[in-house]
């Protein structure tokens, strides 16, 4: 019994034994034969491998006209294994003019495998960015004293248009999300943020090179591996021609000053934006450079939101723009004819004569509705294609469809342009009434929505493609603003051209009334000479709940053959005569004369540009 003990312990002494030799022996071999580890870090030591940063894509307008091209900037570059003995850390900042915290803060935050990802000591990595020729300079002339010290150059914005921010957008080092998402960038690079610096990163960064070195084993470096064979040159980024026109932005621009809203100009036939105006705006130079955060930090703390791109990020009630797109949807449905005519007594019938409406012959049809832009006209619409029920067996039903309709149009989803934080605006559907007022609501009840004020709510880039789906008769290519990348093709997201589903001869009777809006009605200020350009246009005064009403308006040109639409909204800028109907006309005139401007136009945008609105709130 003994015995059999003894050898039952002796038996699980040797399977132990011969297990963790086993062991050793499989580690062994994946060290050695099939794990790269100790392979790379021998390389590491044996070799200096430096990354060269290609130079960014550069930034065109329409016409060829440079917008942001590159300056040279120097990154300054530590191999921490070389770096070896006490660093003077007190010198350095003297040298580069930097607080000694921050320095220190930095070579820790080099060093902190959390935040650099892929860390080693044995490779250059970037200590401070953006180092201008002058303190370069300073460095260089005692260099001998910093060993594992070198300098990187390298390319930052420059920028030749000192407008169009939100469109252009700027470039900020990359964060550690940044890195976690993307493997080709490493800390101390620079991303694009926001704009199509942003949207079109990839394309714009370029691929990096690589210059490798041999050390000798005492980590010196001894000239390039194999004559310089392995070295990989940099590729230049891509560069970009936009569809934007600056003489027609920097037009805008100059009108919107002392004012809050957005200017949108579209192409109709492409979809391509030719101005894309918020205001406030700030100049792009702010953001980039080493004052950066410090600007933008102040931008976010300035009275009205200079940050902010209102013409895709403001969510605005669009009023009476809004009559358009309710017209043809009325008339696709059924719920009018062209010669169908209601009463308008200063208002609203059936409502006691509310919403109101201004003095116009009565009764009238379509097209004089939109000529004269007759609230009434458009509630009466709205209540036969909700209530009657020869079309919808009920309200919830008949609302669906015609959301299905607006939705058609670019309204109540983001269009899809190719910059980011664009926002959706908002169309209700049967459910939000159904839940406000438990089921018991008609077309009385959502009366507001029929003159597109109530819970809608649209983007000035919605509002100007709408402009373009009229143009061209029912149809849109989704807006963008990049024309072309250089040798590579543009997403076909924006050269597919989208229906809306409602026939070209029901667009007609909406051109007619927009064009009769500016010979005869509301927007008699976009007309230009006898016998010149046909403009249709349609105005908006939008009511506003914080103040006076905002100010909008759409057009295009020529009435045959469109080349341009547009949409104004300024916010508390009253009617839309005021400053919508003057803007839009001066923007279609500067482009359609090929970047010139009539004495009578030159002196609509001097007005304009001297116009400003005092607001008492932020928002």
């Amino acid at each position: 019994m003994v015995n059999d003990e003894l050898f039952r312990r002796r038996w699980l002494v040797i399977s132990l034994t011969f297990a963790v030799v086993v062991v050793f022996i499989l580690r062994l071999f994946f060290l050695q034969l099939i794990s790269s580890d100790y392979k790379q870090r021998a390389e590491n030591n044996a070799y200096y491998v430096l990354s060269t940063i290609p130079s960014r894509g550069v930034i065109f307008d329409r016409n060829g006209q440079l917008l942001v091209a590159n300056r040279p900037i120097f990154d300054l570059m530590i191999v921490n294994n070389e770096a070896k003995g006490k660093l003077d850390t007190t010198l350095l900042s003297e040298i580069l003019r930097i607080p000694r915290e921050e320095l220190v803060a930095k070579l820790s935050a080099v060093r902190d495998r959390s935040i650099n990802r892929g860390y080693t000591p044995y490779t250059p990595q970037v200590l401070l960015s953006q180092l201008e020729p002058q303190d370069v300079g300073r460095f260089e002339e005692q260099l001998y004293k910093f060993p594992g010290f070198s300098v990187r150059s390298r390319t930052i914005r420059q920028y030749h248009y000192h407008g169009a921010a939100h469109l252009l957008g700027y470039l900020s080092e990359a964060s550690p999300n940044d890195l976690k998402r993307d493997s080709t960038i490493m800390r101390g690079d620079f991303v694009g943020r926001s704009g199509v610096e942003r949207t079109y990163e990839e394309v714009l960064r370029g691929t990096k090179g690589e210059e490798i070195f041999y050390r000798d084993a005492r980590g010196r470096i001894q000239g390039r591996l194999d004559g310089g064979v392995h070295d990989r040159a940099p590729v230049s980024g891509k560069d970009l021609t936009l569809s934007i026109d600056a003489g027609l932005q920097a037009l805008g621009e100059r009108m919107m000053k002392g004012k809050r809203g957005a200017i949108v100009a579209i192409e109709p036939e492409t979809g391509e934006i030719l101005a894309m105006v918020t205001a406030p705006n700030y100049d792009p130079v702010l953001l980039s450079g080493k004052s950066k955060g410090e600007n933008h930090r102040a931008l976010e703390e300035t009275f009205g939101k200079p940050l902010l791109n209102r013409a895709i990020q403001g969510n605005y009630p669009p009023g009476s723009t809004f009559k358009a797109a309710q017209g043809a949807i009325f008339l696709a449905e059924g719920a009018i004819t062209p010669q169908t005519a209601f009463a308008c007594y200063h208002g609203y019938p059936r409502l006691g004569n509310r919403p109101k409406c201004h003095g116009h012959p009565s009764p009238i049809a379509l097209v004089g509705a939109l000529t004269t832009s007759c609230n009434a006209y458009f509630c009466w619409g709205m209540h036969y294609l909700l209530d009657d029920r020869r079309f919808y067996p009920s309200a919830q039903i008949a609302l669906e469809h015609w959301k299905q309709r607006i939705v058609s149009l670019g309204y109540g989803y983001r269009l899809g342009v190719d910059l980011p934080g664009e926002k959706r605006g908002y169309i209700p559907n049967s459910q939000v009434y159904d839940k406000a007022y438990k089921g018991n609501w008609n077309s009385s009840t959502i009366i507001s929505i029929s003159i597109g004020q109530g819970e809608i709510l649209a983007t000035p880039l919605q509002i100007a493609n709408l402009a373009a789906i009229i143009a061209n008769r029912g149809t849109y290519v989704r807006p963008h603003v990049v024309h072309s990348i250089r040798n590579a093709p543009l997403d076909t997201a924006y050269t597919n051209r989208q229906q809306t589903g409602i026939a070209a001869s029901d667009w007609e009777y909406i051109v007619q009334g927009m064009a009769g809006a500016v010979t005869g009605g509301t927007c008699r200020a976009a007309n230009f000479a006898p016998g010149e350009i046909e403009v249709c246009g349609k105005t908006g005064t939008a009511e506003n709940p914080h103040g006076k009403d905002h100010s909008a308006f759409i057009g295009f040109a020529p009435r045959n053959a469109p080349r341009i639409a547009v949409s104004v909204y300024v916010e508390n800028g009253g009617f839309g005569a005021h400053f919508g109907v003057p803007m839009g006309r001066v923007m279609m005139e500067y482009y359609l004369r090929g970047g010139q401007l009539s004495a009578a136009g030159e002196a609509v945008a001097s007005q304009m540009e001297q116009r400003s609105i005092t607001y008492l709130t932020d928002i």
